[in-house]
């Protein structure tokens, strides 16, 4: 092997020290957030989907508010407990137990408790783009996605590549986000609107 050889395998060792740490801090050390994103999906042919836009915050363990605001609104609240999926044009509400819906899910890592190991296994990419990539893969074959990618730059998730099961990829950029605000009491609270189909899932 040669230095030049040697030079570019201990790079990669650092940058994947690198990718770790800012993980585990980020699990660790951001126990509430609140920002935005933006999102598209590739099909396995390269089709694209329409891309879209919206907000988001979460409180640790398991509660968040993911909105999409354009171009069509839909919102998923955890309150820890139960998630709950609206959809305004449907006026439909699909309601699931939160460790069912995000226990080997992307969420888990972003939102959970953060005992990754029991559900994932973290691999580490090589930096691209300016930011330092890891690989999650899950534990269990029936998670619905082949492994999800993140990229974090300065302690934060800033890109989100998930592979799901049907060869979809779906981006997510995060941008603005805010370590550990302060958030309302009622910021994970959910009431189904008056009139709603409500669907219990099992």
């Amino acid at each position: 092997m040669s230095f030049a050889l040697g030079l570019g395998c201990c790079s990669t060792t650092l940058q994947a020290q690198t990718a770790s740490d800012q993980l585990s801090s980020f699990v660790q050390a951001v126990q509430s957030a609140r920002g935005s994103f933006s999102q598209f999906t590739v099909g396995p042919q390269g089709q694209t989907k329409p891309a879209q836009t919206g907000r988001f915050s979460f409180k640790r363990p398991g509660q968040f508010n993911w909105e999409v605001l354009k171009p069509y609104a839909q919102q998923i609240v955890s309150d820890g407990q139960e998630m709950y999926q609206f959809d305004p044009d449907l006026n439909q509400v699909s309601v699931r137990k939160v460790d069912q819906a995000i226990g080997a899910s992307p969420a888990a890592i972003l939102f959970g408790s953060g005992a990754l190991d029991q559900a994932f296994k973290v691999s580490v990419l090589p930096d691209k783009d300016g930011l330092a990539w890891l690989r999650a893969l899950p534990r269990t074959g029936d998670a619905g996605f082949v492994h999800v990618d993140i990229g974090f730059q300065g302690g934060l998730p800033a890109h989100i590549i998930l592979l799901d099961a049907f060869g979809q990829t779906t981006h997510v950029k995060l941008s603005g986000l805010v370590r550990n605000p302060g958030l309302a009491s009622d910021a994970f609270k959910f009431v189904p609107p008056p009139g709603a189909d409500v669907v219990r899932m099992q």
